[in-house]
């Protein structure tokens, strides 16, 4: 089966099995979450799934939610009330703890805050998704204000990351985030402890967020995954 039909399926199953009538919705961004959100909105217009909101973590997914007539709202709206029954996401990696690398789609800042938010989480990936070590093959985002660039990158090669500034496809200079922030990607040649890192880069003065997706430190937030393979099945592991 073609990656982008196991995306497709992976979607689907991870809406079927998880959206409920009334649910407050956190909706991730990327390709293969982008199929659930596509299913939800089928089932809402077919009176399928009733009294949903949503809030979504990219001008991507907005856009798609318009598209299928999915109820939105803000992160601060009333009818939220400051937290989420579930989030469903794409990741970049994922670890055999289930710990995540995201922000490959820039939206690394709202992600994290949906997450945080949720009182479950659930993350659609397919099987190449899964890794033994977070940050030796797929790089780190890290979202810094434009003017910390130069001294957020020298404290990331401190901690023996190679950086490099994220560039943008069909458009010259850097990528620009929907916050008005840039990107740097990192990598390192040894695996890092991912929940150390996690929050030491976000003690360095300039940095936004990273796309180390660990859980909160006061909560065990590991997610739920859905993976699919390319024989066409779709494993759920909690």
């Amino acid at each position: 089966m073609e990656q982008k039909n196991i995306k497709e399926i992976t979607g689907i199953e991870a809406a079927n099995a998880l959206v409920k009538n009334g649910m407050k919705l956190g909706l991730g961004t990327g390709s293969t979450v982008i199929h659930t959100v596509r299913r939800i909105g089928l089932l809402y217009q077919d009176k399928v799934l009733k009294d949903i909101i949503a809030v979504s973590t990219s001008f991507q997914t907005t856009i798609e939610c318009e598209k299928w007539g999915i109820p939105l709202a803000d992160f601060n709206s009333k009818e939220i009330g400051g937290s989420l029954d579930l989030t469903i996401d794409g990741a970049d990696e994922v670890d055999p703890k289930h710990r995540l690398i995201k922000g490959g789609g820039g939206a690394l800042l709202m992600e994290k805050i949906a997450a945080h938010m949720s009182a479950s989480f659930a993350i659609v990936i397919d099987e190449s998704k899964l890794v033994e070590h977070l940050g030796i093959k797929f790089p780190v985002p890290v979202e810094v204000i434009p003017e910390a660039r130069v001294p957020v990158s020298q404290a990331l090669e401190k901690l023996g990351a190679e950086v490099m500034l994220r560039e943008a496809v069909r458009k010259a200079g850097p990528v620009i985030t929907e916050h008005g922030n840039l990107l740097l990607d990192i990598l390192f040649t040894k695996p890092p402890d991912p929940e150390a890192l996690e929050a030491e880069l976000n003690r360095i003065p300039g940095v936004v967020e990273n796309g180390f997706f660990t859980g909160p430190p006061d909560r065990s937030l590991r997610p739920s995954l859905f993976i699919g393979f390319s024989d066409g099945r779709v494993e759920r592991r909690d």
